[in-house]
């Protein structure tokens, strides 16, 4: 055989070598990616946690605009899972009690949210809907509860990394429209303690990043919850909430999720 050949041939092998090599860091990236999601999912609760169906949340929250302190109230925080979202919207109801009377609240079905007052109830302005479905739908926790196995969604090991002191591991989780959350895991315990991600105003064009932390991990219940929640927004703090407690599949008082009786519809106001 002619040094020709032997040179033609050897050129293919390593050009095989290099492809199979190439398509198994790949997969071995998507199946860590996965791997490291499952072993979250056990360590927030296993099937406990993904068959957890309501959620009750005492604390504080604070607003933050640019850094400063915009507003604080004690906070009564009911949450349950539905089955499936509807069009335009997600897999859950919430109702935001706020003061030390609790006599006002926001409600947030699944398609539309109300601000509740003595004066009645005012449908939220369309921002605050989009921001509430945006924040809910790329939070990992609604994530790895509700969407886990959406068709299209992927995840894919970056690396292993130290995030302030923590030894975290990363994983980008991507949906079929293309929005990636990048969630960083503690490497001990394998609960997120942080997530990013960015989208564009389609009315600013502006592009924006957000962050979520997360922290003070307790068993609310057979089910892993944090006890802090931190968010961001280009940098600048927005959100904080301090739960005192926090419970899973607790009985939901009568008529949580729904309109108090009687009460009057305002005009909303964008």
């Amino acid at each position: 055989m002619s040094a020709f050949v032997l040179s033609r041939t050897r050129r293919a092998a390593l050009a095989f070598v290099f492809a199979a090599g190439t398509l198994c860091r790949a997969q071995s990236s998507t199946d860590k990616g996965k791997q490291i999601v499952d072993q979250a999912v056990a360590a927030l609760g296993g099937e406990r946690f993904l068959h957890m169906h309501s959620r009750l949340a005492h604390g504080r929250i604070y607003a933050f605009f640019h850094d400063q302190l915009s507003g604080l109230d004690i906070a009564t925080i009911y949450t349950e899972y539905v089955p499936q979202a509807p069009p335009q919207g997600i897999a859950l109801r919430e109702r935001e009690v706020l003061g030390k009377k609790q006599d006002y609240s926001y409600l947030f079905l699944e398609n539309q949210a109300w601000d509740i007052t003595f004066r009645g109830a005012r449908p939220v302005s369309d921002e605050t809907w989009e921001k509430y479905v945006r924040t809910t739908e790329n939070d990992v926790l609604y994530i790895l509860r509700v969407r886990r196995n959406e068709p299209g969604m992927t995840f894919d090991y970056v690396g292993s990394d130290v995030y302030v002191s923590t030894h975290v591991e990363i994983v980008d989780i991507t949906d079929a429209q293309d929005r990636t959350v990048r969630v960083y895991f503690d490497h001990n315990t394998l609960l997120p303690v942080r997530e990013t991600y960015a989208w564009l105003d389609p009315d600013t064009k502006e592009h924006n990043d957000a962050e979520t932390l997360f922290d003070k991990w307790r068993d609310a219940g057979g089910v892993m919850w944090p006890f802090t929640i931190e968010r961001e927004r280009n940098g600048y703090k927005t959100y904080q909430m301090f739960a005192t407690s926090v419970q899973v599949d607790q009985p939901t008082p009568p008529n949580t999720f729904e309109l108090p009786p009687g009460a009057k519809v305002l005009k909303r106001v964008n």
